[in-house]
């Protein structure tokens, strides 16, 4: 049975092109509902019907993209509706490696990335701060380490046969002895009492000693420069500098972080504006990317700043932060808008997090934004592209309530009437579709400008009752090459 459309022409041109004139009121229609639709010689049912408009036939680009086979992402900002074909999953594969004790396995996948000319199955991974684990205690959470002695390390991983092998370890230490561990490595333990979560041992017989060069690593990047690693850490949130050979050179953090601890063997060049140390304990710094030439380094926020506090968790704008290489100081910053979680099923926006980015060029860069699910309950799991070339440098800017509202403050009318765009966005990959069965994919890496890499990060196994290990790490062939 047809039904009779109106629809307005306002409507209708926007999400055409945005920029056409508004002939009528509106126009009048019925769905064709008959219309039979073929792409290549198959036949596809779009989403929505078109609709019969004396004589013409209408279709939502978003219902006729989709039956194609491609991503459709629509930018409020810049009225403006994206196009991207889909890619194909090309590989799958399973870390390969005995467990670290009774109940802990094996992990790596927090971050992930491969360097300029080695094989194209060869990457670096690390495991943010070792097993870790959550226990109630009187109504409040405290937070175990059930192997003190875990160093945070780089691994060095091959993909072969279905299996990640890991081929290299490489423990990050300072140059000297730490006081905590009584000789140069470093353990994945808090670095600040008072600021940072309490660390106690499995059992909660024993408070744990804080640890000044203690890092929670979650992203990982490569200055073909100097032959350098980059790492993002959640705890400062800060960005550490380390030689191959695993040694911490500098550390990047806050202003006023250096004056909260005592780390003389590892320099801290407070060049963070100050804002960055109104993070949420366990969402901080959560990726980390470098130019191809070496030139600037991308910094992204797990989830918003508490700027200037709690009510802040559910803003959808996240930090992204730029800086010059040679002087480590920071040139622009921008936000990153987080999908909408009311387009999606009971979902909440504090849940939808940055989990890893790739520098594709200086504009250009590729971001992990996932929900907190895993399996069938996951609804936003996607890589997307965006591109800062028109995006607003906010860097010292909205950092203050008292000038105004800060930028986790603004809605998006806020946003609107202060001129303040986003980066345009578009959909790379959607990993529910592919009905991807893990919570954190948090390691994302390009190889040859059209091989996506994904891998995610098992949290060593505390808590699962699963015999297999739960690290993946997959591949997908793009029908295209960013570059």
């Amino acid at each position: 049975m047809m039904k009779k459309w109106l629809i307005t022409a306002s409507a209708a041109l926007t999400l055409v092109g945005g920029t056409a004139n508004v002939f009528a009121a509106g126009v009048t229609g019925t769905t064709a509902d008959t219309i039979t639709y073929t792409n290549n010689g198959e036949t596809v049912s779009p989403s929505t019907p078109g609709v019969n408009i004396d004589g013409h036939l209408f279709l939502p680009v978003r219902a006729l993209s989709e039956a194609l086979g491609k991503y459709v992402d629509w930018d409020p900002f810049r009225s403006r509706v994206s196009l991207t074909d889909k890619p194909e999953l090309t590989g799958k594969y399973t870390l390969a490696a005995p467990d670290l004790a009774e109940g802990i396995k094996m992990g790596i996948g927090s971050s992930l990335t491969h360097l300029p000319g080695d094989p194209d199955n060869i990457f670096y991974s690390t495991a943010d701060r070792g097993p870790n684990g959550e226990i109630e205690v009187n109504g409040t959470t405290v937070r175990t380490f059930p192997l003190v002695g875990y160093t945070p390390t780089i691994y060095k991983i091959e993909v072969k046969d279905g299996q990640v092998n890991i081929l290299e370890e490489i423990p990050l230490k300072v140059n000297g002895k730490n006081p905590v561990t009584g000789h140069a490595g470093i353990t994945g333990l808090p670095n600040i009492k008072g600021r940072d979560e309490v660390p106690y041992d499995a059992v909660l017989k024993e408070e744990l000693a804080y640890d000044p060069y203690g890092l929670d690593i979650e992203g990982i990047a490569y200055n073909p420069k100097d032959d350098t690693f980059w790492l993002s850490d959640e705890y400062g949130p800060s960005l550490v500098h380390v030689k191959r050979d695993g040694t911490v050179i500098e550390r990047i953090v806050p202003k006023g972080w250096a004056a909260q601890v005592e780390a003389p063997l590892v320099p801290a060049r407070e060049t963070l504006p100050a804002v960055y140390n109104k993070l949420r304990q366990n969402r901080g710094a959560e990726a980390v990317g470098i130019t191809p030439d070496g030139k600037y380094m991308f910094m992204a926020m797990q989830s918003p700043l508490r700027s200037p506090g709690k009510e802040t968790d559910n803003s959808r704008q996240l930090r992204l932060i730029k800086f010059d290489l040679t002087t480590l100081e920071p040139v622009a910053e921008f936000f990153y808008m987080t999908e909408d979680a009311k387009s999606y099923k009971g979902l909440k926006q504090a849940d939808i997090v940055i989990s890893d980015l790739v520098v594709v060029n200086e504009n250009t860069l590729l971001i992990d934004e996932r929900d907190k699910n895993a399996g069938d309950k996951s609804e936003l799991k996607s890589i997307f592209s965006i591109n800062l070339s028109n995006a607003t440098n906010i860097l010292g800017k909205y950092d203050d309530s008292k000038a105004g509202k800060t930028l986790e403050q603004m809605t998006v009318q806020d946003l609107e009437e202060h001129h303040i765009l986003p980066p345009a966005k578009q959909t790379i990959l959607d990993l529910v579709a592919f009905k991807y069965p893990y919570e954190k994919v948090e390691g994302l890496s390009l190889v040859d400008g059209d091989k996506l890499v994904i891998v995610n990060d098992n949290d060593f196994g505390v808590g699962s009752t699963s015999p297999q290990n739960g690290t993946e790490l997959w591949t997908f062939k793009l029908p295209y090459t960013l570059q």
